[in-house]
């Protein structure tokens, strides 16, 4: 069921992004500008993409609050895997001894004999 609705709000909100994008540009963002007959005349309230735009946001919120509603109230027996939660023993290293000679550096290449190549 969660699923379901779920996808049901995806689709909303597909559509509700595509109804938006589809709507003519009035001008002037966050209200300002813009022509008088814009969204609070009788014409502009009576547009499809208006009214489609109003519809799905409307759905959408009240799907929102759904899904939460069930996401809150579900009550899931989750199982923790506790094989991970073991902690193996410590590596115990070991420092070498104080008297130790230390490594020699590598050799350097053997010479071959080859003649590098001149430009």
């Amino acid at each position: 069921m969660f699923a379901f609705l779920l996808v049901v709000h995806a689709v909303i909100a597909a559509a509700l992004v595509t109804v938006i994008l589809m709507q003519r540009s009035e001008g002037g963002g966050l209200g300002m500008g813009g022509s008088p007959s814009g969204l609070m005349s009788a014409r502009g309230a009576a547009d499809f993409l208006t009214r489609a735009t109003a519809v799905l946001a409307t759905l959408f919120v009240m799907f929102s609050i759904v899904l939460a509603i069930l996401a809150a109230t579900r009550s899931g027996t989750a199982t923790i895997d506790t094989s991970l939660a073991k902690t193996p023993a410590p590596i115990q290293q070991t420092a070498p001894a104080p008297n130790a000679a230390p490594t020699a550096a590598p050799a350097p290449p053997a010479d071959n004999g080859a003649v590098p190549l001149a430009n």
